[in-house]
């Protein structure tokens, strides 16, 4: 059984997408958000996984869950302050 996941304001869909597509998106989202909002991403490359971690890290986000499922690759970021 899964666990819940969090909730988010806005959603990302990568789908289909390769790299570098997917973190321009998410970036330009986030850029556009408030301090503390939440961005869920939805993608499928694989390079998203070290993309998103690094993109945290280095601009101040949060990336608060990450799920693994059937070459589907979900991530939650709250976006820093």
């Amino acid at each position: 059984m899964d666990a819940e996941a969090p909730e988010f304001d806005c959603c990302v869909d990568a789908v289909g997408l390769l790299c570098p597509e997917p973190l321009m998106i998410v970036r330009n989202r986030v850029r556009e958000m408030a301090a503390g909002e939440v961005v869920r991403i939805v993608a499928t490359d694989p390079s998203t996984e070290r993309d998103f971690t690094n993109f945290c890290r280095f601009m101040g986000h949060a990336l608060i869950e990450r799920r693994v499922a059937d070459g589907r690759f979900e991530f939650w970021i709250r976006k820093g302050g």
